[in-house]
């Protein structure tokens, strides 16, 4: 089980509280819970909660975070692609690209070492 691999978190409003574990509960003919929390891969999620913190806000790495909504009102985007690199990179992702400018499309493509 590589780096991308865990507990998945709920991605859509249709499906619950964003950010909220992911539960698909599963019973046998019992009636007994066999399965409940969803693991899978998880590099699209750790990449957006990497780019939503801030340094700080995850206690178990307090050195990573990008603090993403800050960008809102910046002006220097060239701050900000170094800083996502930075902390990509400190949780072991390799960044190929990365197109952030003004009014133009995010694109962030970065994936762990195999």
């Amino acid at each position: 089980m590589g780096k991308d691999t865990g507990i998945q978190l709920i991605d859509s409003n249709e499906d619950g509280e964003i950010l909220d574990l992911k539960i698909d509960v599963r019973r046998d003919a019992s009636g007994k819970i066999i399965q409940g929390i969803v693991v899978g891969n998880t590099l699209q999620q750790n990449k957006a909660l990497i780019l939503m913190s801030h340094q700080g806000d995850v206690k178990s790495r307090i050195d990573i975070g990008v603090g993403f909504e800050d960008l809102l009102l910046a002006e220097n985007y060239l701050e900000y692609r170094h800083r996502t690199r930075e902390h990509f990179l400190k949780d072991g992702l390799i960044t190929k690209q990365l197109d952030l400018y003004p009014n133009k499309p995010i694109i962030i493509d970065a994936h762990y070492n195999s």
